[in-house]
């Protein structure tokens, strides 16, 4: 004989049963839209699995009536863009960069496609907008090592700096006046406080008229008699108050005694000509130019 319906008193829902420290189950049934929701979800599955691929198989998977695939779209995206952009790339390929610097359509397209290039490949290094970071030039401020015409440019980013594998790169190396004993450590600190007064800076007047002579000595054939720099050996300006391994004391004594080098990958083998052209005209214009 079937048990006997329990209902809840309070209430007068019927009871599971089931009861844990004197707490009854209600027997509540789902609302009816809810299960109806839940049964059209099952339906739903079981249509985009006919219409669309879905179920892996050993070698592959189920392709779908549809036969819907996001990697076939994005290469169609990609092909139509790629269609778009040809005539204006071939016209970059073709042209002189100051020609392009001089035309107002392909500067902008230039511009806007030099700044993606720079993202996915110099950014990392030098900041997002040319902004720089330590140990890395900032290249928004007209502050140039090797030149910032464009023909300087486009050479320095086709070659690299000190990138040994490519034959045509920049290169120049600074002494280690004190690793290699060139230089006494009171020699050093002399320099010190003479490259200090170049830029304005305060300094021992007795040391930096010590240091000025070794300076003339040793340090101005690369830097000038003035300390303005060369760029035909990426020397820098010491006048000017921007340092690429930092401006106190304690850095240029390291910087004077044990230099560091940086390394610039050539991007020539990288990046098409047309790519090349567009980050020089893209990093041109950061800083304004020359």
């Amino acid at each position: 004989m079937a048990g006997k319906v329990e209902r809840d008193e309070i209430t007068g829902v019927e009871t599971t049963g089931h009861e844990w420290d004197g707490i009854k189950e209600l027997n509540n049934p789902l609302p009816r839209w809810w299960v109806l929701v839940f049964y059209a979800t099952i339906a739903f599955s079981v249509l985009w699995w006919i219409l669309y691929p879905s179920w892996p198989t050993l070698k592959s998977h189920t392709r779908g009536l549809l036969g819907y695939d996001q990697r076939t779209e994005l290469a169609e995206i990609m092909a139509k863009v790629e269609e778009e952009r040809r005539p204006w790339l071939e016209r970059i390929r073709g042209a002189e960069l100051a020609a392009i610097a001089a035309d107002p359509e392909l500067l902008t397209f230039a511009v806007r496609g030099g700044e993606v290039i720079f993202k996915e490949n110099c950014a990392a290094c030098h900041g997002l907008g040319g902004a720089g970071q330590l140990n890395y030039p900032t290249l928004a401020d007209d502050d140039w090592l090797w030149g910032g015409t464009l023909e300087d440019i486009f050479y320095t980013v086709s070659h690299g700096i000190r990138f040994y594998e490519d034959e045509d790169t920049r290169d120049s190396t600074m002494p280690a006046f004190g690793a290699d004993g060139i230089l006494e450590s009171q020699q050093i600190e002399d320099v010190v406080q003479y490259v200090l007064t170049l830029s304005g800076r305060e300094a021992d007047p007795a040391a930096a008229e010590r240091g000025r002579e070794i300076f003339l000595e040793q340090c101005a054939a690369c830097h000038g008699d003035n300390g303005k720099g060369m760029r035909e050996v990426g020397a820098p300006n010491l006048t000017d108050d921007i340092w690429l391994y930092g401006g106190e004391p304690e850095q240029i004594r390291a910087q004077i005694s044990k230099p560091r080098h940086g390394v610039m990958p050539a991007w020539d083998s990288r990046l098409s000509e047309e790519s090349l052209k567009m980050v020089t005209i893209y990093v041109h214009q950061l800083g304004g130019g020359e």
